[in-house]
């Protein structure tokens, strides 16, 4: 998967400012995956598949890395796809969107490093009655137990190196900062 990841541009190399907060020298742009749609209908195959013993009424992911992904990864399942957006800085369920109360939820993301967006869609799902049935993600890079408390599954464990801002030896050498995500997040140095 790493070398696939490569072979399409999607590993940046640089000064990134992750949507943790934590700063990195890689960064995954699994955007690019979406550029061939034969790439995305894989990649959401693959995750179906992993995830079909759930059988998910519906798959949800944050904007903007699981829009497309949620969708992708519905189709083979047969199940709605739906995505959560930022609105005055929480997560929420906007565009008319619903879940039924008791609809079995997978949430999806492209790549998971704390678990911090996957959470806040949790917490949509679960205020309006979804029961979160599993959780699954393109790129697993984490490097502490993550924390969830259903399945998870991804389609590759990448470990690249990610530092507190405050211990971050890209800072001390004054490589400029660039934040390439979708969290709106303060750039530090």
């Amino acid at each position: 998967m790493l070398e696939f990841l490569s072979k399409i541009g999607a590993v940046l190399d640089g000064h990134f400012l992750l949507s943790s907060g934590k700063h990195s020298s890689k960064y995954i742009q699994c955007a690019k995956i979406f550029e061939d749609p034969e790439n995305g209908d894989r990649i959401g195959q693959m995750i179906a598949e992993r995830i079909s013993i759930h059988k998910p009424d519906v798959v949800i992911g944050p904007a903007i890395g699981g829009i497309i992904l949620a969708y992708v990864v519905a189709r083979p399942l047969k199940a709605r796809a739906l995505y959560t957006e930022r609105e005055d800085g929480m997560m929420k369920l906007r565009r008319d969107f619903h879940i039924d109360k008791n609809e079995r939820i997978a949430i999806v993301e492209d790549v998971t490093t704390t678990g911090k967006s996957v959470l806040e869609v949790a917490q949509v799902v679960e205020q309006l009655g979804g029961k979160i049935c599993c959780i699954a993600s393109i790129v697993d890079r984490s490097t502490q137990s993550l924390p969830f408390t259903v399945p998870f599954y991804s389609l590759t464990k990448i470990e690249l190196p990610i530092y507190e801002p405050e211990d971050c030896p890209l800072c001390a050498q004054n490589i400029p900062l660039v934040k390439p995500g979708s969290r709106n997040t303060t750039l530090k140095k």
